[in-house]
């Protein structure tokens, strides 16, 4: 049985391994020539936003699903940001055999609450699983449509992709309104 210094040290030695994920790059981008892609901390961050908007216009719950979000990528501190295309040729290990080794030696309710929320994400069936899955899907349109904005023409694939995966009335609504604006138009709001 871990005493509580130890407990402290694997608790705290997860929230340092998450640190990285704000200097890990998402490297699908490259692909598209970007030179400098977000991080995905950075992902993570939107996508939780994109969750909670979602979840409020689809009458799921915002916090649970905006939690599944923050922790949808968070394995990828271990096996990185592997591309769809480099996925047919590697066989990583699930993101729930990731998770419990990332927490492993942690507080034991940190280690169980973590596991349930990516255990959740992955296998749920709920509309928060629905919403969360179509926030990260939602956020990579965005992040797409700001990239082809900034002169990057290779990201048609990623919205196209996106926008064929997105499950809920309210992810296909705001995918939409998204591809007919620009990055900065939601000044105009405030500056009428």
């Amino acid at each position: 049985m871990a005493n509580e210094a130890d407990q402290a040290n694997g608790t705290t030695g997860f929230l340092l391994e998450m640190g990285m994920l704000k200097r890990a790059k998402r490297s699908g981008w490259w692909i598209a020539g970007v030179k400098d892609p977000e991080t995905i901390a950075e992902h993570s961050f939107r996508t939780a936003l994109v969750g909670a908007v979602l979840a409020m216009m689809e009458g799921a719950d915002p916090a649970k699903v905006a939690l599944m979000c923050v922790f949808h990528d968070t394995q990828e501190t271990r096996i990185g940001d592997i591309p769809h295309i480099g996925r047919r040729y590697l066989d990583a290990a699930s993101n729930e055999a990731v998770t419990a080794d990332q927490v492993s030696a942690a507080h034991p309710a940190v280690a169980t609450g973590v596991q349930r929320i990516v255990e959740e994400y992955e296998h749920g069936s709920a509309l928060e699983v629905i919403v969360a899955h179509d926030a990260d899907k939602l956020e990579c349109l965005l992040q797409a449509v700001e990239y082809r904005e900034q002169g990057y023409q290779n990201v048609q694939g990623w919205i196209d992709t996106s926008m064929s995966n997105l499950k809920t009335a309210s992810a296909q609504t705001l995918a939409e309104a998204a591809l007919t604006m620009t990055s900065v138009q939601w000044q105009q709001t405030y500056l009428r």
